[in-house]
């Protein structure tokens, strides 16, 4: 996924609100961003380090500049954006980069689905086969030692997901569920059982059920980011 223009380098100063973010520019000036990312987004503030910015041409948009990319407590570099968790795994598929999701004709985004008036990010479809549901989820929380870990905080919505892939396998259907680590430290990956035990316990059960759990890792740049490597899944 290339970015439209390079993303520019600025100074993290501190998010707030939950979608705001103050940043230094290269001139001196502190400007206010969007910060596009619903969870706690622990580990990846570090006030003074260096981020990253894009910046949207849209008149309408109360705030241009946008927060892409930000250093983390390790000093590795993660994409706080969880909406391009979607396009860098869209964009895999289309590549055949995860193995485990090649040999569909069809890849629809956004399809409403399930009992709990839900939506998944992906139905692939192929004659002769079982329509796979593909849901997705974005990564950052990394630990010292190279683990990586979600949800961030606790996810109502994400173990109402879970629920549905259970639904769907019963259903005679495939259900995957990929987690997009945006966070070039991470090396291996498991869930918050800390965090978030409900979730937890209901992704140990939708494994069990038969959803498949595969983990892909991004490399991050100012110009590009790309899936670029499977990572190991410790449950």
């Amino acid at each position: 996924m290339k970015f439209v223009n390079p993303l520019k380098q600025a100074i993290f100063l501190r998010r707030y609100k939950r979608f705001l973010a103050d940043i230094k520019i290269n001139n001196g000036a502190i400007i206010t961003v969007y910060c596009p990312n619903t969870g706690a987004m622990t580990n990846c503030m570090v006030a003074g380090s260096p981020c990253w910015y894009s910046t949207s041409d849209n008149p309408k948009r109360k705030y241009a500049h946008t927060l892409e990319v930000v250093t983390t407590t390790t000093g590795h570099l993660a994409c706080i954006n969880s909406a391009t968790a979607n396009s860098l795994v869209k964009e895999a598929i289309d590549n055949d980069i995860i193995k485990e999701l090649t040999a569909y004709d069809s890849v629809r985004p956004e399809v409403k689905y399930g009992y709990e008036n839900s939506r998944i990010d992906f139905l692939l479809s192929a004659p002769y086969r079982a329509d796979c549901y593909v849901e997705v989820k974005s990564v950052t929380l990394g630990l010292e030692d190279g683990h990586g870990l979600f949800p961030d905080a606790v996810s109502k919505r994400g173990t109402k997901h879970l629920r549905e892939l259970i639904k769907m396998v019963e259903e005679q259907y495939r259900a995957v569920l990929v987690f997009c680590i945006q966070h070039e430290g991470i090396k291996r990956f498991s869930v918050a059982e800390h965090i978030d035990p409900d979730y937890s316990n209901t992704l140990k059960e939708a494994i069990n059920k038969g959803v498949e759990v595969i983990a892909y890792k991004a490399g991050i740049s100012s110009r590009e980011l790309k899936l670029v490597s499977q990572i190991e899944c410790v449950f």
